[in-house]
């Protein structure tokens, strides 16, 4: 899915374990539809998803991206139901199962899904894994800048590489 908004928060940028680069951030999408009573655009609804990316996008990301900038995003969308357990201190998730891949509703907070009251919040959540991040140049200018690989040099003259 392709979609365009702005950066809602600074991207997050960390390596894993393995080295892995990681970049997260928030992207607000706003609706908007043609208003005839007033012959002009208004803003409708707006939609919260968590960017994720990895490798040299996060990079690029990490390097590119601030808060507020218009963004276009494409990738693939993970749609989640969350739950915080308070009795147990820890955080659960499983992807929604529904007709059609539509969410499901989430249970009213305080409530277990057999509706009597227990100690858990759920939320939904909306995530996209990144293939492809860049500025929305419908609403303005960027100037790009190629990264190169650093390659080290062999040093002729001892014969060693030099970073």
């Amino acid at each position: 899915m392709t979609v365009v908004g702005n950066a809602a928060t600074r991207p997050d940028f960390w390596e894993t374990a393995a080295g892995v680069a990681v970049a997260r951030f928030r992207l607000a999408v706003t609706v908007r539809r043609w208003d005839r009573g007033r012959e002009a655009w208004a803003d409708a609804y707006t939609s919260f998803y968590t960017v994720w990316t990895w490798r040299t996008l996060a990079a690029n990301v990490a390097g590119s991206v601030s808060l507020g900038e218009p963004l276009v995003v494409h990738g693939t969308l993970r749609v989640r139901e969350r739950e915080w357990d308070r009795e147990r201190e820890r955080e659960r998730d499983r992807p929604l199962q529904g007709e059609g891949g539509g969410a499901a509703a989430p249970a009213a907070p305080g409530m277990d899904s057999g509706g009597g009251a227990h100690q858990s919040r759920r939320w939904v959540t909306a995530e996209i894994d990144a293939m492809a991040v860049g500025h929305d140049l419908t609403r303005g200018t960027s100037a790009f800048r190629r990264v190169s690989q650093a390659k080290p040099l062999l040093n002729t003259l001892t014969g060693t590489t030099s970073p």
